[in-house]
């Protein structure tokens, strides 16, 4: 038997009203627990948010929100319960799901020293610079892009201190807000919303 959909009704940007099907969700908060700035635990924001199934992955401030609900609710309510203003993106677990379902890294051999990342642009980019790129430009890369799909930018950079400078141009570079994940996190994310079965 085919499970019933449940929709609730979101305001868009325009002033207008739109059906929005509820779904499990991932959050990611940007810029918190670096650098002594904006310092939390995510496990105690997890905990606060226990009632809709919130689960924290990592200590970046990454959530799996299993309870099904809108992303504006989602980002409401996660925004009531920090202590600080951040900026709170929010995917659907389909986009996750979809994401891990072809790896662009599968059956690549990377030195010890090179990290795979996923940064998730806040909304649908307004550029689109051609790709693969890499920083710096000529010479040993130290940050290179490999692929875009939708709002997830994806590459790899070596352990060096300029990377968290290349890793700050993709909000010019995409004009959009980003915030970078391990590709290992992401991964872990899909395992959790995999065992909860896809929406």
């Amino acid at each position: 038997m085919q499970r019933a959909t449940e929709f609730a009704v979101e305001c868009n940007d325009s002033g207008g009203f739109v059906e929005t099907t509820l779904v499990a969700l991932v959050v990611f908060l940007r810029g918190v627990n670096v650098g002594g700035h904006r310092t939390f635990r995510p496990t105690d924001l997890a905990a606060a948010l226990k009632h809709f199934g919130a689960l924290n992955i990592g200590a970046a401030g990454t959530l799996v929100i299993r309870h099904k609900m809108t992303p504006a609710q989602a980002r409401a309510e996660v925004a009531r319960m920090l202590p600080f203003t951040a900026e709170i993106v929010v995917c659907r677990s389909r986009e996750i799901l979809n994401l891990l379902s072809n790896d662009p890294f599968e059956g690549q051999k990377l030195p010890p020293d090179v990290v795979r990342f996923v940064s998730v642009l806040s909304r649908p980019p307004r550029l689109a610079p051609s790709m693969p790129m890499q920083f710096p430009p000529s010479g040993k890369w130290l940050l290179k892009i490999v692929a875009r799909r939708n709002r997830f930018v994806i590459g790899m950079y070596r352990r060096h201190m300029k990377v968290i400078g290349y890793l700050g141009t993709l909000d010019r570079l995409y004009g959009v807000a980003a915030t970078t994940r391990n590709w290992n996190t992401i991964a872990k994310i899909a395992e959790v919303l995999a065992h909860d079965g896809p929406e």
